[in-house]
């Protein structure tokens, strides 16, 4: 059931201890890339896998201290800037310190995300995948590293790469010249969703190489 906000007006400014955000805010469940950056300035990697106006949770491959602030950058939301409030596997929760007019805008948002999936027609839910006519491509993997690769397979919103690497689920990476993020492991590779739909009259051209 799609997750609605209309209680969030009132939201307050102050950063909520966790156990008071999770009462006061309803969490949705999410897959949002993004960056992250701690107190040493470093940036990271991220995954969100839920989030409410008042807090999320991310899958992330270094963790803050309790109470560390951490600022992030994440897909189709933008920057936010909380502390760390647990640990759990894998990743940890934090905070969102916002004004009240930023969390309804954030409100408005996760509403548009849950519900993003009854509103894409069966086009958009599932593209045709073929063989691409040349498929050698170069490969960026998330620690920056290129190496050549086959596709395997490949459509407007993803593809399936024959590689002995195995980068981890939600990982980013960078295929031809298109961004996407880990989401399935396969026998002789792994399988990719791109950040952006792709236009079909470019889409070789951007994820093959050369």
């Amino acid at each position: 059931m799609a997750a609605t906000f209309g209680h969030l007006a009132q939201a307050q400014t102050r950063i909520l201890p966790h156990s008071e955000e999770r009462r006061r805010f309803q969490r949705v469940k999410v897959n949002l890339l993004g960056r992250y950056m701690l107190g040493d300035r470093r940036e990271y990697p991220c995954q969100v896998v839920n989030m409410s106006p008042g807090g999320m949770a991310v899958f992330a491959p270094v963790f803050p201290q309790i109470g560390e602030r951490v600022i992030a950058y994440i897909d189709h939301v933008g920057r936010l800037e909380g502390v760390c409030t647990r640990h759990f596997d894998n990743g940890f929760a934090s905070t969102i310190a916002a004004t009240a007019r930023k969390r309804d805008k954030l409100a408005a948002q996760l509403t548009w995300l849950a519900n993003r999936h009854l509103l894409a027609s069966p086009e958009d839910r599932r593209h045709g995948r073929f063989a691409p006519r040349n498929p050698m491509t170069m490969l960026v993997l998330p620690n920056g590293v290129n190496i050549g690769c086959r596709l395997i397979d490949v459509s407007l919103s993803g593809a399936a790469v024959a590689t002995d690497q195995r980068p981890p689920l939600g990982a980013l990476v960078t295929i031809g010249k298109v961004q996407g993020r880990v989401v399935r492991h396969l026998d002789e590779g792994f399988a990719v969703e791109f950040l952006r739909l792709q236009h079909p009259d470019f889409l070789e051209e951007s994820v093959t190489a050369g």
